[in-house]
């Protein structure tokens, strides 16, 4: 049966034999978040920067920002992939433009 102390802090009675073998079962460990690991790795001051460039865009979010971000990353981490498979299939390390897929010939002239 629980004590008057354990059932007043909402806790209750642990078992004599897991508190004898200096295991206990049942035990919190605080998650730390790593430093190193952030959520989006492109800025995000840039990204909202590049949202409200455009004309029909007047105000965003964080929410919008992040969410953009987000799937910028993955854009860019699929393309990434593709070309390197391509890259590999041609038994080549280097990636070029041709690897990507795109037609860059519009953007350079």
């Amino acid at each position: 049966m629980a004590s008057e102390e354990e059932v007043m802090a909402g806790g209750a009675a642990q078992p004599e034999a897991a508190e004898s073998s200096g295991h206990p079962e049942n035990v919190a460990v605080p998650v730390q978040p790593v430093a190193s690991q952030k959520l989006a790795k492109l800025p995000m001051s840039r990204i909202k920067s590049l949202m409200k460039s455009d004309p029909d865009v007047s105000l965003a979010s964080q929410e919008a920002v992040f969410a953009i971000s987000k799937a910028t990353e993955l854009f860019i981490e699929a393309i990434a992939k593709d070309a390197f498979v391509y890259a590999q299939r041609g038994k080549r390390k280097t990636l070029q433009r041709k690897d990507l897929g795109i037609d860059f010939a519009p953007f350079f002239t």
